[in-house]
């Protein structure tokens, strides 16, 4: 019922945002002459911004066409190569020939954002890195007859995914796949899997969920499984194909991204509308691209987003040893030949420090001169990922660890 009414709203605000955008044409077009009153500007923004409120943000483009290799601009063009019922496998081809350059799988979030998210992570990896990436399809767009996607299937997919590229490639996850990613390597190790990664960086993720809680931790443990399948979880509408399925709804997920910070979001959207009024045009579309990204969200599949808050937020089972994947036990202390890079923010509201860290310690029997850790100081969770820390600090030190260990 829930998804039912969102759809409802939904169509109630697309007129507006539609009638909205037109206004603020109407008021800041050179070419039209309500832009030249006395208060056009303050009229265009109000306009302009409520348009933005109530606009519906598809899934942005990756728009990576071109990369800067040794002082020369080279094209990239990004296609499938795997097609998955829940995610495709994205490559990014550049026109050079570099066969040395090192084979990156860098596996994106499921978490609510699309995996153009991590686009600035591609952008910094492009010109060494042969870089392929797991592009998760919104769960309202598959049909109920793909069946259900557990966090087995995720792991699956991981392990799919490496299998594919073949051995010496290097794995990178971010955030929550940091996790699955883990048990992959660590399933494949104790199978001696010939395709076993060079490297693995894991990234601001949930290894260890009781290390520094942070707010999003306690929402998971201060309420019961039950308490999530409850009220998080509906059945997507029958307009899209995926009908019946449940789901935990983006719009649900976007709510609660805003919920952990709403000052900071208000301001952001009232310094919008002064940036529109002041004529202030390039801070007004930085403004529109993060929030074209960040306002643009998928549905997760309810059993991953169960099995998640299950295994690794409510029982720890991948620290506490006493994970299952398909009757088979992950344990990271298998995985002996693989080069382990750990990175936090010091400032990560999402996964706080020790977390991810705390992968060092599982992976016991990696030596300790293939093991590398870096806390970056004042950085919070995207900030490991994207924007300048990630650029002039972190992606150096991720491509000298993969060099080195390659």
């Amino acid at each position: 019922m829930l998804y039912d009414l969102h759809e409802f709203q939904r169509a109630f605000l697309n007129p507006l945002a539609a009638f909205t955008e037109h206004g603020s044409q109407l008021f800041s077009h050179p070419y039209s002459p309500l832009a030249y009153t006395p208060v056009s500007r303050q009229i265009a923004a109000s306009y302009s911004l409520v348009h933005r409120l109530g606009k519906e943000y598809e899934k942005p483009a990756w728009g990576l066409h071109a990369t800067e290799i040794n002082d020369r601009n080279v094209a990239v063009q990004d296609h499938i190569v795997l097609r998955k019922p829940f995610c495709n496998l994205v490559h990014f081809e550049r026109d050079a020939h570099r066969p040395d350059d090192p084979v990156v799988l860098l596996v994106a979030p499921l978490s609510g954002h699309h995996a153009t998210l991590l686009r600035d992570t591609v952008k910094a990896l492009l010109p060494n890195h042969n870089v392929y990436v797991t592009d998760w399809v919104d769960a309202r767009m598959v049909p109920l007859s793909e069946g259900p996607f557990h966090l087995n299937d995720y792991i699956a997919y991981i392990r799919e995914f490496m299998t594919f590229l073949g051995a010496g490639m290097h794995v990178v996850s971010v955030c929550q796949p940091t996790v699955p990613v883990l048990a992959a390597v660590s399933l494949m190790a104790a199978e001696n899997d010939p395709c076993l990664p060079k490297t693995m960086t894991l990234m601001g993720g949930p290894i260890d969920t009781r290390q520094s809680p942070t707010q999003v931790n306690e929402l998971a443990t201060n309420n019961s499984h039950g308490w999530f399948a409850n009220n998080l979880v509906h059945r997507v509408p029958a307009k899209y194909p995926g009908f019946g399925r449940q789901v935990y709804p983006g719009f649900l997920q976007h709510a609660g991204f805003i919920a952990m910070n709403p000052d900071r979001h208000a301001q952001s959207h009232y310094d919008y509308y002064l940036d529109l009024v002041k004529g202030d045009n390039s801070d007004a579309e930085a403004h529109r691209r993060f929030y074209d990204e960040y306002n643009a969200v998928l549905d997760l599949p309810a059993e991953f987003y169960l099995d998640t808050i299950d295994v690794v937020f409510q029982r720890h089972l991948l620290p506490r040893g006493e994970w299952d994947v398909d009757g088979q036990r992950v344990d990271p202390a298998a995985i002996k030949n693989v080069a382990l890079f750990t990175i936090e923010g010091e400032l990560d509201d999402i996964s706080g420090q020790g977390q991810t860290r705390a992968a060092q310690n599982l992976c016991s029997s990696i030596p300790k001169t293939r093991k590398q850790h870096y806390t970056a100081p004042g950085c919070g969770h995207y900030g490991i990922f994207s924007g300048r820390r990630w650029r002039d600090t972190i992606a150096p030190q991720l491509a000298d660890f993969i060099r080195a260990h390659g």
